[in-house]
């Protein structure tokens, strides 16, 4: 099993759950979170004064798959996420060592 966590931009978020779903991903976390990369920030006019705004917007989201699956839902995250901007955002895939439904105690990959 693998664990997949994508930084993206949070007007993307609808569109790579759309995408999750056509492949029959039905369990996603997300969560709101700031960050910078090669982006840096960028600086904002506010009732006439100059802010730079370091920490940028993004949504983590966090999936969940067998090993089988892992491509296809990388694939379609970068498609669903890209824009071809900078900040565009990450993703990471690690190993999930272990999984269990709390509701009916399924473990690994039947509690996906």
């Amino acid at each position: 099993m693998k664990m997949i966590t994508a930084i993206i931009k949070p007007f993307k978020l609808d569109e790579v759950r759309d995408a999750l779903i056509t492949l029959d991903v039905h369990g996603m976390t997300t969560t709101e979170v700031k960050g910078y990369g090669r982006q840096k920030g960028h600086a904002e006019i506010y009732r006439g004064t100059e802010y730079v705004v370091s920490f940028l917007p993004k949504v983590k989201i966090e999936v969940a798959t067998s090993d089988d699956r892992v491509e296809s839902v990388v694939a379609a995250i970068r498609a669903a996420a890209h824009t071809g901007h900078i900040g565009d955002g990450k993703i990471f895939v690690t190993r999930l060592e272990r999984a269990v439904r709390i509701r009916t105690g399924e473990k690994d990959a039947e509690a996906l």
